[in-house]
């Protein structure tokens, strides 16, 4: 779906939303080059589109002004919601998709009045949204499919490449997606294990819709699925550690946690945290940049462990 085709229709939705708009930003909107948009300005003045070009520091493209639809209104919490998901978008690890969301703002730019377009460039401009670094994918469309796999309730077949087993052949029924600390997953029945499964959106390609249909769990909850397959899987060690904080200040701390914790405890001396983990010095790691004070109880790896954290960060630090 993101395509010459659609990154040239993108392209001419932000020519209609800017009286002028130079080359160097067009290219980062649409995440190409600059010589990829001279050849979409081309694409555009072949089918007659008028495309004026302007050359020098302040030059770039501009469009005759065309029809336009009317104005289109939002409230002020409504602008505010449209902006951060546009940015949110743009940070879930889908490049092929940066021509679409372009052309989302686009869009909303050439039917909002003047007011509201201020408010979504403002938020554009000065309010990040920085999400972990996802993994490249191999199948650009391997997302798009899958939902509407998942909304029709079609099967789909796919090729998975895993790093312990290498490339295989897969047929699932899909119940939904999660994008989860900077990568996608897809959750649903795999017909090769008969049972239910979550697969990397990065380790996918070739997915193609097949002609047999399913029937979706009622109440199914993709998330709590991959939480709880996160949390059983490969967790070897046992670990009990007890935080000297209450509840209010580790709420204020924010996303912190690691991937698979069990549910904390009421302490004399503060909150226990039981859980498990497959890395006894990842672990050690995790623990040692807390902004407040723990006590390791167990096991007695784990404390082996971050007492030789303890010694690396001492000698980083050099001699007194």
């Amino acid at each position: 779906m993101s395509g010459p085709t659609t990154r040239v229709l993108a392209a001419l939705e932000l020519l209609q939303s800017h009286r002028q708009i130079g080359g160097g930003e067009l290219a980062e909107r649409l995440g190409v080059d600059r010589r990829t948009v001279r050849r979409y300005i081309s694409v555009l003045e072949e089918l007659g589109i008028p495309v004026t070009t302007e050359q020098g520091r302040y030059g770039g493209y501009s469009l005759v002004a065309g029809f336009k639809l009317p104005p289109m209104m939002f409230t002020d919490e409504e602008t505010l919601a449209i902006a951060l998901g546009l940015l949110t978008a743009r940070q879930l690890g889908l490049a092929a998709y940066a021509p679409a969301i372009a052309g989302v703002e686009a869009k909303l730019e050439r039917v909002m009045p003047e007011k509201l377009k201020r408010r979504v460039r403002a938020v554009r401009d000065t309010t990040r949204v920085i999400l972990p670094r996802g993994e490249p994918s191999l199948d650009d469309n391997a997302l798009l499919t899958l939902t509407h796999a998942a909304e029709d309730s079609q099967r789909v077949a796919f090729r998975y490449h895993s790093p312990e087993l290498g490339m295989m052949d897969r047929a699932i029924d899909p119940y939904g997606a999660v994008f989860r600390q900077g990568r996608w997953y897809v959750i649903g029945f795999c017909h090769r294990r008969q049972a239910m499964r979550s697969f990397r959106l990065d380790r996918i390609d070739r997915v193609v819709a097949q002609p047999e249909t399913f029937q979706r769990p009622p109440g199914f909850d993709p998330a709590e699925f991959l939480q709880d397959s996160l949390s059983s899987w490969g967790q070897a060690y046992e670990v009990s550690v007890l935080l000297h904080t209450d509840r209010k200040t580790l709420a204020a701390m924010g996303t912190f946690m690691p991937e698979c914790t069990g549910p904390f405890e009421s302490h004399e001396d503060g909150l226990l945290l039981n859980t498990h983990t497959d890395s006894l010095q990842w672990f050690a790691g995790w623990l040692a940049q807390l902004p407040i004070r723990f006590t390791v109880l167990a096991p007695e790896g784990l404390k082996q462990a971050l007492r030789r954290h303890a010694q690396q960060l001492m000698t980083a630090c050099g001699p007194d």
